[in-house]
C-alpha cells in the first residue's frame, strides 16, 4: 500500500505549500498518471490519487511515463471518494471539477495561490460520476473543442488547466528560465 508522501519545498527561508492540488478520481491508465505526476513536479502541485486505481503503483508504465521524477511527486493517496470530500469539500478549499459535460469554461476557474485550489479529474473512460456533476454543476468546467473528439487526453487536460491557472498567477514560484 502506498503511503502518503510529503516533500517540503523551500524558497529562501520559508517553506511553501503547493499552490494547486490535482485530484485524479479512480485513474485507470498508468502512463497518464505518470505523466500527470511529472506535470505536478514541474508545476509544484500536489497529486491526490482517490479511490480504486486501475493499476499498481509499481507499474513500470507509470514509472516510465513519470521518468525519474516520480520520487519527487508530492503524492497523497485517498482511499475513497467520501474520504476525499470529507477532507476537501470544506470552506478552506475551492474544488473545480473538469468535465466535457460542464457548461463553464476552464478559464473561469478561480486562480488562487494560497494552496486552496483543488482541480478534480475523473476516470479516463467515463469521466466524473454524474451525481458529482449534478451536485457541483456551478463548480464544473470544460475545455472547448470542436466536438469531433469524445474527449482530450487527461494528462493534456491537466496540463492545459494547471498552466492556465499558473499563468493567471504570473507563474508565481516557477522558474522563468529555459529548461530543456
Amino acid at each position: 500500500m502506498l503511503k502518503n508522501r510529503r516533500f517540503a519545498v523551500y524558497r529562501g527561508s520559508a517553506e511553501i505549500s503547493p499552490m494547486i492540488k490535482i485530484a485524479l478520481i479512480e485513474p485507470e491508465i498508468p502512463q497518464n498518471t505518470g505523466n500527470i505526476g511529472r506535470i505536478c513536479v514541474g508545476a509544484d502541485c500536489e497529486l491526490l490519487l482517490v479511490g480504486k486505481l486501475g493499476f499498481s503503483m509499481d507499474d513500470k508504465y507509470m514509472k516510465r511515463a513519470g521518468l525519474d521524477y516520480w520520487e519527487k511527486v508530492r503524492l497523497q493517496r485517498i482511499d475513497t471518494l467520501s474520504e476525499f470530500f470529507n477532507k476537501y469539500n470544506t470552506p478552506e478549499y475551492t474544488l473545480a471539477f473538469l468535465s466535457k459535460k460542464a457548461e463553464k469554461i476552464y478559464t473561469e476557474i478561480p486562480a488562487k495561490n494560497d494552496g486552496s485550489l483543488v482541480l478534480v479529474f475523473g476516470k479516463e473512460t467515463v469521466g466524473l460520476p454524474e451525481e458529482i456533476l449534478t451536485k457541483y454543476a456551478e463548480r464544473s468546467y470544460r475545455i472547448p473543442t470542436t466536438g469531433n473528439v469524445r474527449s482530450l487526453n487527461i494528462a493534456n487536460t491537466v496540463s492545459i488547466v494547471t498552466f492556465d491557472v499558473l499563468r493567471r498567477l504570473d507563474f508565481a514560484g516557477l522558474e522563468r528560465k529555459i529548461c530543456l
